[in-house]
């Protein structure tokens, strides 16, 4: 039987493409793509081990040092690099195919990871050395985010971009569910040693995977002319033309230098407020990761209806609340709850503003354009868990954290009251391919 037509004041459902309307098959439609599942998984398995290693070096330098500043330096020294290595590291996202900078830069990860493992095993103690090889591996993490979050665009169609941007971000927060889950065991049976250990091996997996992708990524319109230095200047000028992207960067470094160090800030509640032990303090980890996990379908599943700009607007705020909250709670258990709100609220904000870069920037700016973020959000970090980690010391863990809560809170509700500038994180793809290679 011939097809019935249509009339011409409809459209034909036949030429729609194949998207789930709402909800949790929409969040995790970046899966159907195959690459990007045997990336997904190969990054969970490696970022479990690096949250192993984030809850572990914490642990260690305050049990060795009993003071929460060497735990905000430590914050200091893993992050601090890729700001100062970020021009670097844009254009070496640009420039090169990013599958071969990640499997570089993963294997050099790793060999960072078992230095870390064989000087705790061999006895060494020093928060010094500790630091240093704190700082190598932030060394070359620096070079690798901006390839890592440039690399997800490489592996799926625009229209599936916000559900792998998404999912990304669940990984890592699953990741950091699972991870302090097992510091905390292991910490309190095997010791360190073993958590920095599982870690290094942790690498392999991603790079497996790396080894296996292949990836959809256009050839490249033009070549890059000029220094790292220029190319980078060149990025700048353009992120001010766009003030979606700019919208976004600014909320990111609000939410690296007041709300990010709580996830080092842990320690110092469970050991100072709560006085719970590393089971206990990696379950805070884990109630933080679980958040994350709750949110993500929320994201990405109903991003047809719920803008960027409104999204922000609301997890923001609940998001300083939440760490008000935290602060504040007169006990572990409302503390715990706490943290799950606060681990939601931050997959929110900094997916739906990561996207909205992802999204916006032109092609031939990708990397660099997100190395500037990068360079915002984690400058931004380190800086505020060094400053909080002085106050806490000075005057106590809870007013610090608290106060922190509140300016973000501040800053929520001022961006509250003015939603044109929030819209700006719905701006559409600039379509510019950059005349002179820029």
């Amino acid at each position: 039987m011939p097809d019935e037509p249509v009339p011409p004041d409809q459209p034909d459902e036949r030429d729609e493409p194949d998207q789930p309307a709402h909800g949790l098959r929409r969040a995790m439609r970046a899966f159907k793509n195959r690459d990007f599942t045997i990336f997904w998984f190969g990054a969970l398995a490696s970022n479990t081990g690096s949250w192993v290693q984030n809850l572990a070096v914490p642990y260690v330098l305050y049990e060795v040092t009993q003071s929460a500043f060497w735990v905000g330096l430590a914050t200091f020294f893993q992050f601090i690099p890729a700001m100062l290595l970020g021009p670097l590291a844009g254009s070496v996202a640009d420039r090169f195919d990013r599958r071969k900078v990640l499997l570089i830069t993963q294997s050099l990860l790793a060999l960072s990871a078992v230095a870390l493992w064989a000087a705790w095993a061999g006895g060494v103690r020093s928060p010094g050395v500790i630091l240093a090889l704190v700082a190598l591996s932030g060394v070359f993490a620096g070079i690798n985010i901006p390839s890592w979050q440039s690399f997800v665009n490489d592996l799926v169609p625009r229209e599936d971009l916000l559900s792998a941007v998404a999912l990304n971000s669940l990984q890592f927060n699953a990741a950091r569910a699972l991870g302090p889950g097992i510091a905390g065991i292991m910490l309190a049976t095997l010791g360190p040693s073993w958590a920095f250990l599982l870690n290094a091996v942790s690498f392999g997996f991603v790079l497996l995977a790396l080894a296996l992708v292949r990836t959809r990524q256009a050839a490249r319109t033009s070549v890059l002319t000029g220094g790292f230095l220029r190319q980078f200047r060149r990025a700048m000028a353009y992120t001010r033309t766009q003030p979606g992207i700019v919208v976004g960067i600014v909320v990111a470094v609000l939410i690296g230098g007041l709300g990010n160090p709580i996830f080092q800030f842990t320690v110092v509640f469970a050991a100072e407020v709560f006085k719970v032990g590393p089971r206990w303090l990696s379950l805070m980890n884990v109630a933080l990761g679980v958040g994350a996990v709750l949110a993500a379908p929320i994201v990405s599943g109903w991003d047809d209806v719920l803008s960027r700009g409104t999204l922000v607007r609301w997890a923001m705020l609940l998001y300083g609340a939440a760490i008000i909250a935290f602060a504040l709670a007169p006990n572990y258990a409302i503390g715990l709850i706490a943290l799950v709100v606060v681990g939601g609220g931050f997959l929110a904000v900094i997916s739906a503003t990561n996207t909205a870069v992802q999204v916006i920037v032109a092609d031939h700016m990708r990397g660099r354009v997100m190395a500037f973020r990068i360079m915002a959000f984690t400058g931004a970090y380190p800086v505020g868990a060094l400053l909080q980690g002085v106050l806490s010391d000075v005057i106590g863990p809870r007013i610090t954290v608290a106060g922190a809560g509140a300016i973000l809170t501040v800053a929520a509700v001022w961006l509250g009251l003015r939603p044109d500038v929030l819209a700006r994180l719905d701006d559409e793809h600039d379509e510019d391919i950059g005349a002179d290679g820029a």
